[in-house]
């Protein structure tokens, strides 16, 4: 696989035509067997290729996304592509990345079963969702026999994140080597909901307090979560989740510093969440790309700290009415995240489309990871994408798309005032309408929704329907979260 994405890529650290290497050498770029393949040069790979085209002009092979970046036919040395090393800063207790699954639940006991399964059998840390957050003493019963100091804890509990935050704290019993991942986004919240139980500043003032509270007792815990999964799920574009988390971690270490943080602090504190799909190459380079828009943000505040990413499968790519293909659409999400240097991978279940997953559906979302941190090795290299000309070129192109797209909401007074006087939402509208034109004329496709659809369909269990988020009253557009499969399955019925 390594030599196939090598020459597809076009990585620039293949050597010229020479000597083969043996495969006792082991080489990246090797054959096994004594033939050589001449490379053209950038002439010659076009007559042949308008050749092929025959009525076709050159011009038809470039693609334009919906942040309007160009995607070319061939990348190599002539088009000046600068080398771009964005890796993950360290390892995750020994390995390549942080293995995370997610478990939500109402009831302590069965919540409790599952966290203790996914331990054993493999994950790294638990993220915890649902009615089990409710106060410390479920939570403790959720959390009975876990070791905080050595299995990270992380929370999704929207609004309720600063209630949910202090229950964790208590179950944590003061143990300054809890590794708490409190993960409060009241921003991510609002922009979903379009509106709050009280005034979103209020929601982000009490973060912050929140924040400077734990910080001081456990002083290996995250605090706040910068996400730009809301701008995702809604259908937005690759620059505009960049710029939607950038404008959100902007927001929460303000705020944190104000309320008496250190900005090393606040910076440390934070989480960058960004989403992963199945088009793997661009999610990879979104991953990278947020990097080096941290690190820019970072040098602005004046405290440069490694950027601590993580990355979480896109719902919006999932099927419910044929769960099954979800299966090859979280690995290449999974794979995203691995190769793009994510420090925290998290994978829905393959049925999350439907409902809540059954024990089956979250054993295969962890297992998938498994397979591609221990038995593909993907995390062997430092950054893997690096030394591809286009996938560097893409990393560069997003992130300055992404930094564009900042600037507009930073210019509004920041992410919270940019939702309230509606300026990110019909942006990411345009978005959306891109991609689902391209679905409606056939240029972009769906397995098992668009194309090669499963006529006799075989279910898969789930064990309860997800819980809708609290209903506010709106004050700006929500966020709402889609699922472009949606609108061609109600058509099947």
């Amino acid at each position: 696989m390594v030599r196939r994405l090598c020459g597809a890529l076009g990585r620039r650290v293949c050597p010229a035509p020479g000597p083969r290497v043996k495969p006792e050498d082991d080489g990246v770029c090797g054959e096994e067997d004594d033939m050589t393949f001449p490379i053209p040069t950038p002439l010659e790979w076009r007559e042949s290729a308008q050749k092929a085209l025959k009525d076709r002009p050159l011009e038809s092979l470039l693609h334009l996304d919906a942040d309007q970046l160009v995607t070319r036919p061939l990348y190599a040395g002539a088009t000046e592509v600068q080398p771009i090393n964005a890796p993950r800063p360290s390892d995750a207790e020994g390995r390549a990345w942080d293995l995370r699954t997610l478990i939500e639940g109402d009831d302590a006991e069965a919540v409790n079963a599952a966290v203790l399964t996914d331990l054993q059998e493999g994950a790294a840390s638990v993220l915890l969702g649902g009615g089990v957050l409710a106060d410390a003493a479920t939570l403790e019963r959720a959390l009975d026999g876990v070791a905080l100091e050595l299995a990270p804890v992380a929370l999704d509990a929207g609004f309720a994140g600063v209630e949910a935050a202090e229950a964790l704290a208590a179950v944590a019993k003061g143990s300054p080597r809890a590794m708490l991942r409190l993960h409060m986004d009241p921003i991510s919240a609002f922009a979903e909901a379009g509106g709050s139980p009280r005034p979103v500043e209020d929601h982000l003032a009490e973060a912050a307090q929140a924040a400077v509270r734990h910080a001081g007792v456990y002083p290996d815990a995250s605090l706040f979560l910068a996400s730009g999964r809301a701008a995702h799920e809604a259908g937005g574009s690759a620059a505009q989740e960049l710029a939607f988390a950038a404008s959100s971690a902007v927001a929460y270490v303000k705020a944190a510093v104000e309320a008496g943080l250190s900005v090393q602090a606040a910076l440390k504190g934070v989480v960058v969440g960004l989403s992963v799909d199945q088009e793997y190459f661009d999610a990879l380079a979104k991953v990278r790309a947020m990097r080096l828009i941290w690190a820019s943000l970072s040098r602005a505040f004046g405290a440069e700290t490694p950027a601590v990413i993580e990355a979480r499968s896109s719902r919006r790519m999932l099927s419910a009415r044929d769960p099954w293909p979800n299966l090859l659409r979280l690995t290449a999400a999974g794979f995203a995240g691995a190769v793009g240097g994510a420090d925290v991978v998290v994978l829905d279940s393959f049925t999350r489309a439907a409902g809540r997953p059954d024990a089956f559906a979250r054993r295969q979302a962890r297992n998938t990871q498994l397979v591609l941190m221990e038995e593909a090795n993907l995390g062997r290299v430092d950054d893997p994408a690096a030394g591809s000309w286009y996938l560097d070129a893409r990393t560069h192109d997003l992130a300055l798309a992404g930094w564009t797209e900042f600037q507009i909401i930073e210019a509004e007074g920041g992410v919270i005032a940019a939702l309230q006087g509606g300026v990110i939402q019909p942006r990411i509208a345009r978005a959306r309408a891109v991609r689902e034109a391209a679905l409606k004329n056939g240029a972009a496709q769906i397995i098992g929704v668009t194309k090669y659809v499963d006529a006799d369909v075989r279910p898969a269990p789930v064990v309860g329907a997800v819980k809708a988020s609290p209903s506010v009253t709106p004050v700006c557009e929500p966020l709402a979260p889609i699922r472009f499969a949606e609108a061609f399955e109600e058509a099947a019925q």
